[in-house]
């Protein structure tokens, strides 16, 4: 009953990062092209920093908190198809870690990126859950 809850509050974690993490680089990549200083670039520095703060910080923390408990509480540790999906996280942290970094340097009138450049880190979000969704639910090792 235990593994249940933590399971569906699991899920429902993983869907608001995974959704702030799918639409944080699409903001970026609009507010790379409004010009400095403008009113619509002011209002994208808002809306990342709440939805980084927000949404994606608490989620991410959420979603390592009761992974680690259904983990624990099912004594997965030595199973192959965890091994990989921990090692995809690794990768969705340090995309995480990318979007705050980039995000400070927006709020600092600093980005150094083009629109090319975050439609591009929009697509590597996606590439991970499709290949940490597939690990959890076909199990291949």
């Amino acid at each position: 009953m235990l593994y249940d809850w933590l399971k569906a509050l699991h899920v429902i974690s993983v869907i608001a990062w995974m959704a702030g993490m799918l639409y944080l680089p699409r903001l970026y990549v609009y507010h790379a092209v409004a010009e400095t200083g403008s009113v619509q670039s002011e209002t994208f520095k808002v809306m990342e920093r709440r939805l980084l703060r927000g949404i994606i910080n608490p989620a991410m923390i959420a979603s390592w908190i009761f992974g680690l408990s259904m983990i624990y509480a099912g004594d997965l540790w030595l199973e192959g198809w965890l091994h990989g999906k921990l090692a995809l996280l690794i990768g969705m942290q340090i995309v995480h870690a990318g979007l705050s970094r980039w995000r400070r340097a927006f709020a600092e009138d600093r980005n150094r990126h083009s629109q090319r450049f975050y439609r591009i880190i929009n697509e590597v979000p996606t590439l991970l859950m499709i290949g940490i969704v597939l690990l959890v639910i076909l199990k291949p090792f």
